[in-house]
């Protein structure tokens, strides 16, 4: 009972799926193979515990309202399994630290698209917030020389942040019509239908029966379960809580990778990140629930 009432916190929870979301970037340093077998178990992982969680646990309804949903969700997976991919592949040749700063680049992206999405207007604080983030990111990415595995990295990173701003804009628009945990669903099990071609052609190692326990552990908890606490804290904490929380995900991911991996970022690193970290929490509290 205890433990009920403790995860019934929303800050707690949000607290635990921001750590969550910062472990998972440890993974692409975890295993050696190709991040499309990374993503494609961690799809698979988190569609089969979504399934059990929303349809016997919850009893939600998963089917979506019609064909031109079901179109939107399986392109909104392909984009999820191509910004994951994107994701693990940046820290593979780079380090944590650059894959997961980098990444959180994606306010830049949200801040110049959501007016075109939406007709918003764009305001100078927000300009403001983008340009502090790409100063940051100057000092993440050591070089524009692309033959560095660091700026090469750097810049995949960058894509994935910008693949997640799309992601996160059409699910916006989702949200307001769709069940939240159904739209984690659906996405992850189209990214794991976009994924089997890929992992068939690819000339890469394939994972090993001992890498499935680990392939699972960032599936259900890493992907599942962080994705159910996030979404489940939104609605009961303000966003400007949310934001401030959600900006610890680089520094869990770093201070786990120097535990684990001894990756020590050095001060331009660092100051870059401290950089990205701050505008991108002052970006989101902007907005208020």
């Amino acid at each position: 009972m205890e433990i009920k009432k403790t995860l019934e916190n929303p800050i707690l929870t949000t607290h635990i799926a921001v750590f969550l979301f910062g472990f998972s970037g440890l993974f692409g340093k975890f295993f050696s193979f190709s991040p499309v077998y990374i993503v494609l178990g961690r799809t698979f992982f988190a569609s089969v515990s979504l399934i059990i969680f929303i349809v016997f646990l919850k009893k939600i309804p998963i089917k979506p309202a019609s064909l031109s949903d079901t179109f939107s969700l399986g392109l909104q997976g392909l984009l999820l399994g191509f910004h994951w991919v994107c994701f693990f592949y940046s820290i593979q040749i780079s380090t944590v630290a650059v894959g997961l700063l980098t990444f959180s680049t994606f306010p830049l992206f949200v801040t110049f698209l959501e007016p075109v999405f939406f007709k918003e207007k764009l305001y100078k604080k927000d300009i403001l917030f983008a340009c502090l983030i790409l100063i940051g990111t100057f000092f993440v990415i050591p070089s524009l020389d692309f033959s560095d595995n660091m700026t090469r990295g750097g810049g995949i990173g960058i894509l994935a942040g910008f693949t997640f701003a799309l992601l996160t804009l059409i699910n916006r628009k989702n949200a307001k019509k769709l069940n939240p945990l159904s739209i984690a669903l659906h996405q992850n099990f189209f990214a794991t239908i976009f994924l089997i071609i890929p992992a068939i052609l690819i000339k890469s190692p394939l994972p090993l029966y001992s890498d499935l326990p680990l392939l699972a552990v960032l599936g259900i908890f890493c992907t599942a379960l962080s994705h159910s606490l996030f979404i489940k804290s939104l609605a009961r904490i303000r966003a400007q809580t949310v934001s401030v929380i959600t900006g610890l995900e680089p520094v869990w991911g770093i201070a786990l990778a120097i535990l684990f991996f001894n990756e020590i970022p050095n001060l331009q690193t660092i100051a870059g990140g401290i950089i990205i970290i701050i505008a991108s929490a002052l970006a989101g509290m902007k907005n208020k629930i």
